[in-house]
């Protein structure tokens, strides 16, 4: 009887070690070091291509003669996917996309895969039946006579079905659930999902078929598994949103085909998914009555301009110490912008709680929101509302002085198709721009009592 082969790996990083250790030398971490498993079989049978033809060697080649065709995208028929892609499908990639559980990435891949007419599409469930699949597929308005669903978590018995269907396009969901039965550990552990991973990263690159996978995350977040699975990924898609809200945002923290930063933003309806075409008009409170401490910003996700609702509340602190909260902005951003106004402004926020709330629960990290923000705080300071029919796009300076935004153009012409009457930027930002060919009046400012003049 063969011994049986064990190595310790952290749960946070893939990091393997022959013996245990109380912090991971790689990543820092204490107490992740796990045992498992690690006994291969030689020969089997099952793992892609591993009993097909003979390999080419590979070669050292100069560069400048290097053969390259660019391969043409496959546009799904979802703009808002396409879009975070940089453009639709790469094929032979892989694409890994995480979220939160009941946040909708079964229902995103099912209904891509619904979509992709013409193709032969085969999705792999090691969470769901066939029979539960189909309920879903039924809700959805989108039929594709060539999709196919398996309900499996073998990946050998996966890559067999493959050979005999050769599909166009594979979806796996989820790839913490599947296991390969030449590395004798749990399914989800760290072994296994780097393992199935490789796998499947060798048959996209040698087909030519491109690969989604869905992912687990952990209580703060994070994809699960260890870090390398990210790195051997072409693209990582994040899913965000509260479920209990109807709209679900998809980002990109990686893309070897494209920009990460791109946003696409769906409806979550009983028929599916919903693409928003213009997501402003929903970041944007429909109020019967003007409130204070409530400004509009113009801001840039990718090449997308979006306006959005910044919400806030200045009141005495009922307590010793005030409170800072924000929901959606950078909190030390906020503090930073509360001590310009303090300091530069002549405003007493040190005996004030304040709050601050993106609305649509949208989180930005865009600076061309400074201007908006400190316009929302001055508001809800001096309980004076700001017109419905302004909004505000402008970087705020230590020094209280209000510098240019990055795409000052995209933003202006979106506040003016959504109906603003004005629009606050710097006066360094519209330089060399012609301003009459817009219909909105542009206000330019170089410091913040200058907007505070002209707003208040």
């Amino acid at each position: 009887m063969a011994k049986i082969k064990t190595a310790f790996f952290c749960q946070n990083c893939g990091a393997q070690s022959p013996k245990w250790q109380g912090k991971c030398p790689s990543c820092g971490q204490w107490n992740t070091y796990v045992e498992e498993v690690i006994q291969k079989e030689e020969g089997g049978k099952g793992t892609w291509k591993q009993s097909t033809g003979n390999k080419k060697t590979a070669t050292p080649q100069k560069i400048t003669e290097v053969n390259y065709e660019e391969q043409p995208r496959w546009v799904t028929g979802d703009p808002e996917l396409d879009r975070v892609l940089g453009g639709g499908i790469v094929p032979g990639s892989l694409v890994l996309i995480g979220g939160e559980p009941g946040i909708g990435k079964s229902t995103l891949m099912l209904q891509i895969a619904l979509t992709l007419k013409g193709k032969t599409v085969l999705y792999v469930s090691g969470e769901e039946s066939e029979a539960q699949i189909k309920m879903r597929a039924d809700r959805m308005a989108a039929q594709n006579p060539d999709c196919f669903v398996l309900s499996e978590t073998n990946t050998q018995q996966i890559f067999q079905q493959v050979e005999l269907l050769k599909p166009d396009f594979l979806v796996i969901d989820s790839i913490q659930t599947l296991n390969s039965q030449y590395v004798e550990s749990a399914a989800g552990s760290v072994s296994q999902v780097r393992e199935c991973t490789a796998e499947l990263m060798k048959f996209a690159k040698e087909t030519g078929t491109p690969v989604f996978l869905i992912g687990h995350v952990t209580k703060d977040g994070t994809i699960a598994g260890p870090k390398v699975l990210e790195h051997m990924v072409d693209t990582v898609l994040q899913f965000e949103g509260d479920r209990h809200l109807t709209y679900r945002i998809l980002r990109t923290s990686k893309n070897r085909f494209g920009s990460t930063h791109e946003l696409g933003i769906y409806e979550m309806r009983v028929d599916g998914l919903r693409m928003v075409a213009n997501p402003s008009e929903i970041l944007l409170t429909q109020r019967e009555e003007v409130l204070n401490g409530v400004a509009i910003g113009a801001m840039m996700e990718g090449n997308r301009p979006l306006l959005i609702e910044i919400q806030s509340l200045v009141s005495p602190a009922t307590y010793g110490t005030p409170q800072r909260s924000s929901t959606g902005h950078d909190a030390k951003r906020l503090n930073m912008l509360l001590a310009v106004l303090e300091k530069r402004g002549g405003m007493r926020l040190g005996n004030q709680d304040v709050f601050l709330n993106v609305a649509g629960g949208m989180r930005v990290d865009d600076p061309g929101l400074d201007l908006a923000v400190c316009a929302s705080l001055i508001s809800s300071y001096e309980d004076t509302p700001v017109s419905e029919k302004i909004c505000f796009a402008g970087e705020v300076g230590l020094g209280g002085e209000v510098r240019a935004v990055s795409r000052i153009e995209n933003r202006i012409s979106e506040a003016e198709k959504l109906g603003f009457a004005k629009i606050v930027v710097s006066k360094y930002a519209v330089k060399g721009l012609d301003l009459k060919k817009y219909k909105i009046q542009v206000l330019q400012v170089s410091k913040l009592e200058e907007m505070y003049q002209l707003i208040f």
